[in-house]
């Protein structure tokens, strides 16, 4: 017999009538194995249940007397049940007569084990653990007369009520009989039906496998810290009882014991389960299986052997041999089950699922058989042979290539790719808005998480067919889409396409556009579209007082403003339509009111930067309801000033924010680096082999560690209140640009060249912020298309890095002194010579008349500032005798 024969029938875990050929076992480590664990008994457990590694034991639980075992398993639902397998032929189901027990428990079991836990008695008795309850069963069976068998029993012969969660428990011959670890790291002692006492573990963060050690009469343990710590039980009898963990670690510090580990040795990570077997009376060792190492220690804590593994275990057994050697059996997660002597492979065998216990059982027609248990419930019984499952790979018709038919097959495919590529041009697909009613109404309570009712409808056509188009939906917060991105169907069908998605109100705060865009098939088609104001805001009464107000000029006779706004009629109360209030989620009230004798309209509310979508709505409504009653030289106009002063208020507040930032920046590096010096210097006198007082250096700790959480969760409260208040400069912002708009009457090219000055950034960054980008934004304006004489535009900009101003003085000034000159005639527009390197100066155009305008084209970047924004594209004025 071969060497790995006779070890492996030693130990009783293979059948010594089957017949191995251990050179066709492979390399097991990473890969396969030739040989598969071969059944002698298996079974599936319940439907849904879940099972871990201590919901599994063996043992003559019904104390027969015989040396057989039975096999107990527990479940998370509940449910414990008793085996006594019988070997069943492959293929046929195991026999009824095999389930001895089963009983449905009150509270989910987490741990199982066997042992004498009766005082007086040697008898076998079965511990099962609750999270709040530790029972103690008998199992009895008696013989039945007929052909059904015995039936066997389950009795309580006591229990104990736990104070605290557990996690897992041991066995042993210390003091008590059974150590319980709660969740919250007490160890946790029962001298069978008493309780004995508690102690807490020190430095305790999360509970982790725990064992006994009878040899030293040690408990180990891995810690949260990933290391191994042993406590001797004399140690933990006489340390100082505590009611709650604060206790324990106050008590620690002042007067009593200090419970402290015996040794203790760094694993580097952590461990999954730990055994100590007490093979030998003169000598024992420690195992330990980690994440990716397997550990072999001495009683005392000093490493014997480690093995590296190369696959993720789930689970192990040390088991006694021969020769003064324990062998090792390791489940992993690749369904294998290997068999180590030290930290040699032995055997490799394939399982039929991945173990997450096991345990080694004799049963009446076998010994050494190797009874393994899933997470999912599948219980098998094994021995390790040798009949090998072939898999012959099927032969592969080979054939000479066809060169011509592939030339062929070739050239269709050109043909394909060139009829697709020349008809691409045709293939641009037209999207439109489909706007209905609110889905679900519109206003109400937040639902969910949803503030205000959805709004939805987007459809696609296209002239001819596209396959397997996408589009994606961009809305700005507080909106927010119920589905970003699609995958349409084909289009050019007879019917369109219409994506089902939902916009809404993500949270009541300021919404600052209703302009989602939709780019559909990335770069060829995109629509930009406006939402309907309902989705924002609702109908209220209108008020007749507020502190900001704009009034806004028409050049036609004043209109009904319930036609305008036909829908916010419901709580209007003026029915001659000269008044409409409007409620926004965000709290804000803005009226319009319209005058009966002039063509004027005044829009006011309590906060300046809320009337801007008001404004922009009653503006759009008015072109299009003139539009629509065919007055082709209607045209809407702001007679001034300028609110700068509102303006003004929106930008120091956003300002301040930004300062206050930074204050917290700066204390939060100076705590930091305070906490750091503080630890050291605690390390130090730590290390110390002669301990110092520590001379308040752990209050000084404390109290430094409370300002630096303070100071982080007011530096957070403080950049939601800069966000908030961003989006409020942005509103502001679009409301000024508007104003600017009407009262210059400004094109939309000039709009946009004005939007991107005042707004050149989507998004306020500590790194660059709004004031220094709009500061050198606006000069580059003052000194280029809005400059007073020719030598200021011909001046070169600074290049130097854009950083946060010291105040807004210089911004405050720059943006008064831009209003100023366009209001005194100057204005901006594109050209397509824009990206002219240098300045260009136009050459006169015939026909001009002395005192006509003539244009000057000037390019130059401006550092820090996106080079593509057409604000930097700059048309000015300029007047000369000459018409030049």
């Amino acid at each position: 017999m071969s060497p790995i024969n006779s070890f492996l029938c030693e130990r009783g875990i293979v059948n010594k009538t089957k017949s191995y050929n251990p050179s066709c076992v492979w390399d097991t480590e990473s890969g396969m194995s030739l040989f598969k664990a071969r059944d002698w008994w298996a079974s599936v457990l319940g439907e849904g249940e879940e099972f871990d590694q201590g919901c599994l034991c063996v043992g003559d639980l019904d104390n027969s007397g015989s040396g057989y075992d039975k096999i107990v398993v527990g479940s998370y639902m509940g449910m414990l049940r008793v085996f006594s397998p019988q070997p069943v032929k492959p293929g046929e189901p195991s026999p009824a007569d095999s389930q001895l027990l089963e009983v449905q428990l009150r509270d989910p079991v987490i741990q199982v084990e066997v042992g004498k836990f009766v005082s007086c008695s040697d008898l076998l008795h079965l511990a099962v653990l609750h999270p709040r309850k530790l029972s103690v069963y008998s199992v009895s069976g008696t013989a039945g007369n007929v052909e059904h068998g015995a039936q066997y029993q389950l009795k309580l012969i006591y229990e104990h009520n736990l104070q605290r969660t557990a996690f897992n428990m041991t066995y042993g011959t210390f003091g008590g009989s059974l150590c319980i670890q709660s969740m919250d790291g007490m160890l946790m002692f029962f001298e069978q039906e008493s309780y004995s006492f508690g102690r807490f573990l020190p430095g305790f963060l999360l509970p982790g496998p725990l064992c006994y050690c009878c040899r030293t009469d040690t408990f180990l343990t891995v810690s949260s810290a990933r290391q191994l710590e042993s406590y001797r039980y004399e140690t933990l009898a006489v340390a100082t009882e505590a009611e709650t963990r604060q206790d324990a670690d106050q008590l620690s510090k002042s007067a009593g014991k200090r419970l402290m580990a015996d040794w203790t040795l760094v694993l580097g990570e952590q461990a999954l389960d730990l055994c100590a077997p007490s093979f030998s009376p003169t000598s024992s060792s420690i195992f330990v299986c980690g994440e990716r190492n397997l550990y072999c220690l001495k009683d005392n804590g000093q490493i014997r052997f480690m093995k590296k593994l190369e696959y993720n275990p789930s689970c192990f057994l040390p088991y006694a041999s021969g020769n003064d050697t324990t062998n090792i059996l390791l489940g992993n997660h690749n369904n294998m089950l290997l068999v180590y002597q030290d930290v040699t492979l032995k055997w490799a065998a394939q399982l039929s699922c991945s173990p997450v216990a096991i345990r080694l059982a004799n049963f009446p027609d076998l010994r050494g058989v190797v009874v393994t248990l899933s997470s999912e419930g599948h219980l098998q019984c094994s021995y390790m042979g040798t009949d090998p499952s072939f898999f012959s790979t099927p032969k592969v018709d080979s054939r000479e290539q066809d060169y011509a038919q592939m030339d062929t097959e070739m050239k269709s495919l050109q043909r394909v790719i060139r009829e697709a590529t020349r008809s691409q041009a045709g293939r641009t697909p037209t999207l439109g808005r489909v706007w209905g009613g609110p889905l679900g109404g519109v206003w109400g309570g937040p639902l969910g998480g949803v503030w205000g009712g959805p709004w939805g409808g987007i459809k696609v056509k296209s002239r001819c067919s596209l396959p397997g188009p996408k589009l994606t939906v961009c809305v700005q917060p507080p909106l927010a889409v119920s589905q970003e991105q699609f995958v349409l169907e084909p289009l050019g069908l007879p019917r369109p396409n219409h994506p089902p998605t939902h916009i809404y109100i993500q949270r009541p705060a300021l919404c600052l556009i209703l302009e989602p865009s939709v780019p559909g098939i990335p770069r060829v088609a995109q629509c930009q579209f406006c939402l309907p104001l309902r989705l924002v805001c609702r109908p209220s009464s209108p008020s007749k007082n507020a502190k900001y107000k704009i009034t806004v000029d028409t050049n036609n006779p004043p209109v009904n403003l319930c036609e305008v706004f036909p829908d916010f009629l419901e709580q209007s109360e003026d029915k001659e339509g000269n008044a409409l209030g409007f409620h926004f989620l965000s709290g804000a009230h803005v009226t319009v009111l319209a005058s009966k004798t002039s063509q004027r309209y005044r829009i006011q509310s309590e906060s300046f930067e809320d009337i801007w979508l008001v404004v922009k709505e009653l503006v759009q409504r008015f072109d299009h309801h003139f539009a629509r009653l065919g007055v082709k030289d209607f045209q809407n106009s702001f007679a001034g000033p300028i609110p700068l002063a509102e303006y003004f208020e929106t930008v120091d507040h956003h300002f301040e924010l930004r300062v206050n930032a930074e204050k917290y920046q700066d204390l939060l590096s100076e705590r930091a680096i305070q906490f750091r010096a503080i630890q050291r210097r605690l390390l130090t006198r730590f290390k110390d082999k002669t301990p110092a007082p520590l001379q308040n250096l752990d209050t000084l700790m404390e109290g430094t560690y409370r300002q630096v959480i303070a100071l982080a969760d007011a530096a957070e409260e403080n950049r939601a209140c800069l966000d908030q208040a961003f989006a409020r400069l942005r509103s502001a912002t679009h409301l000024l640009i508007l104003l600017v708009t009407l009262w210059q009457g400004l094109s939309t090219d000039q709009k946009a060249i004005l939007e991107a000055t005042l707004l050149p950034l989507l998004q306020d960054t500590p790194q660059l912020g709004w004031e220094e980008s709009v500061d050198a934004a606006v000069s580059h304006l003052l000194r280029t298309c809005l400059s007073r004489s020719p030598k200021d535009q011909a001046l070169s900009l600074s290049t130097a890095q854009l950083s946060m101003p010291k105040d807004t003085a210089r911004l405050k000034k720059h943006i008064t002194l831009l209003c100023d000159r366009l209001g005194k005639g100057g204005r901006l527009s594109l050209a397509s010579e824009a990206n002219a390197p240098t300045p260009v100066m136009i050459s006169p155009v015939k026909g001009f008349r002395a005192g006509e305008k003539s244009t000057r084209l000037i390019h130059s970047p401006v550092q820090g500032v996106p080079t593509h924004s057409p604000a930097y594209i700059c048309v000015c004025p300029t007047t000369s005798p000459t018409g030049h």
